[in-house]
């Protein structure tokens, strides 16, 4: 231990020790370079850039008052390089709003600094236009990130599309370098997206945009023929084609590790189309480890076009009720599962689903049932044949119906002998 501490002390990092001499500068100043007397105020501006960094923006703010010299650290472009804009209206939000006058003056300022940016605004057109007047703004910067979020709908999408599509290009034409853009539930379009390859195509990796209605399976479909670099997408399902998986798997493209695709059902009873087994197959070959995951949203009846042939969907979510045929298809047809999640599925027993999806998906790992039935037995022997491959078990209690062989009080021990470690079916709060 004596000499590792003593290989350590010898052999630190230069920036420490350039850290210390700054600091011995501050405590101790030259008496022939007439330094005045060390105190708070000259403390080197590289240790203030190291606090500040630490401190909530408001505490920044009340510091930067204390001297002329905290007052320039304040302004020290590393501080500003990452920045969120909270927009919110008071009678509509419980989220604090970023103040005006310190808008005007990051604008003003430090513009040019921004790199990583987030919008974060409330269900207001106010907030949402406030957004938009502020990314119209921002000519003098590129930004690497930008991110709009709204913690309620309507937002950007009751915005006039001209105005928003207006300041949403300024972004893209200033910013030579975005390598992330998260835009879900606005109305970007297929005219912009151009501009937005048109200028970023070399460096963009992450794009999100689900819920778009103003976008094409063309104008997506450009993303993947431009941007070569993509590693991570999102969209809806309207927006997924045989033709967009054919490029994203195209020996140009580089192997994608993140695909989300929100399948939603907007009217009850809507149509969905097909995709190709093998255009799934092209992209299993060109990015064996990618994650495809999936979210559904629709009624019983809208389930056709899914799992009739092998998928490589590694992460799936049943937002809404789902059959026991659907969930017996899973099984069949869906080999690189890890992650199963049920939100409902009605009064009929799932054992035997359950028993089919353990045979085939060898790589499950985590399951979540809610408002779903299962004997326990069945259970049991679920567990049994997945073992301790299932690092999250997530059940409620209500899920397990008592039988001959096993009931309530002794399911959790027979499940944890097999998991190797205590488990519990989860229980509703009672308030």
């Amino acid at each position: 231990m004596k000499r590792r501490l003593s290989r350590d002390k010898d052999g630190g990092s230069s920036s420490c020790v350039e850290l210390m001499e700054v600091c011995k500068r501050a405590r101790c100043p030259s008496e022939n370079s007439g330094d005045l007397p060390s105190d708070w105020a000259w403390l080197p501006q590289e240790i203030l850039l190291c606090i500040f960094q630490y401190l909530p923006l408001l505490d920044r703010a009340f510091a930067a008052q204390v001297c002329h010299g905290w007052n320039q650290a304040f302004h020290m472009p590393e501080l500003w390089r990452c920045f969120e804009f909270e927009l919110t209206q008071p009678a509509s939000s419980y989220l604090k709003a970023t103040h005006p006058d310190l808008i005007k003056q990051i604008i003003k300022k430090h513009s040019n600094h921004l790199q990583y940016v987030s919008f974060k605004v409330d269900s207001s057109t106010e907030s949402a236009e406030a957004a938009c007047d502020i990314l119209s703004q921002l000519v003098n910067c590129s930004l690497k990130t930008l991110g709009l979020i709204s913690t309620a709908r309507p937002s950007f999408m009751e915005l006039p599309k001209s105005h928003f599509i207006s300041a949403l290009t300024v972004v893209f034409v200033n910013s030579k370098s975005l390598s992330s853009l998260k835009i879900d539930d606005t109305p970007v379009d297929d005219p912009s997206l151009k501009v937005l390859v048109a200028n970023n195509s070399d460096t963009l990796k992450l794009l999100k945009m689900s819920s778009c209605p103003h976008v094409s399976p063309a104008g997506i479909l450009c993303v993947a023929d431009q941007c070569h670099g993509l590693r991570e997408l999102a969209l809806n399902y309207h927006l997924l084609s045989d033709e967009l998986l054919i490029a994203l798997s195209s020996e140009k493209h580089v192997h994608l590790e993140h695909l989300r695709i929100d399948v939603v059902s907007e009217n009850p009873g809507q149509q969905f189309h097909s995709i190709k087994k093998s255009s799934w197959d092209a992209m299993v070959r060109h990015s064996p480890k990618f994650n495809l995951v999936m979210y559904f949203f629709l009624y019983e009846d809208e389930f056709g076009p899914f799992f009739r042939e092998e998928i490589p969907v590694t992460h799936l979510y049943f937002g809404r009720s789902v059959s026991k045929d659907v969930l017996g298809r899973v099984g069949m047809n869906c080999p690189r599962l890890v992650e199963l999640v049920v939100c409902a599925n009605g009064l009929r027993p799932l054992d035997e689903e359950l028993i089919r999806i353990a045979e085939r998906c060898k790589h499950l790992s985590a399951i979540g049932l809610g408002e779903c039935e299962v004997s326990c037995s069945a259970f049991v022997e679920f567990v049994k044949m997945c073992g301790r491959r299932l690092s999250q078990l997530s059940i409620m209690e209500e899920v397990l119906i008592p039988d001959h062989k096993y009931g309530l009080d002794e399911i959790h021990w027979e499940v944890s002998k097999h998991l190797g470690r205590v488990w519990f079916p989860d229980m509703m709060p009672t308030w």
